[in-house]
């Protein structure tokens, strides 16, 4: 079963801008932190933005300013709007869906990602 499945990625222009998507299951968008990720080449996996349940928002340093990330509940949808892109976010962005529940289990889902690629 595939929880998450992000569309929106692409090429653009510095200074452009793209919106990702992530389609939730319907069954842990309400109940899981949903998060936004990216891995350049040659280089670890870092998170982008979060949004737990209470849809308290946290941004990377290189995010804040120029990235969005938002829910919508009607479609259980995840948004990452960003704006001024720089050819640094060039990447493969994940979607993610995470929980650890009161047994100390932890749920840890990922989409299957999807190319950003800006060009200067």
């Amino acid at each position: 079963q595939e929880h998450l499945v992000e569309s929106g990625g692409g090429l653009v222009q510095s200074g452009g801008s793209l919106r990702l998507s992530c389609s939730v299951s319907s069954s842990i968008f309400s109940e899981f932190v949903l998060g936004w990720y990216r891995q350049a080449p040659g280089k670890q996996r870092e998170r982008v933005a979060t949004i737990d349940i209470g849809d308290n928002i946290d941004y990377a340093d290189s995010a804040k300013g120029r990235f969005i990330i938002s829910k919508d509940y009607a479609k259980n949808t995840l948004h990452l709007h960003m704006n001024n892109l720089k050819p640094e976010d060039t990447a493969v962005y994940y979607c993610n869906a995470w929980f650890a529940d009161r047994e100390g289990g932890e749920f840890d889902y990922w989409g299957q990602g999807t190319q950003v690629t800006v060009s200067s």
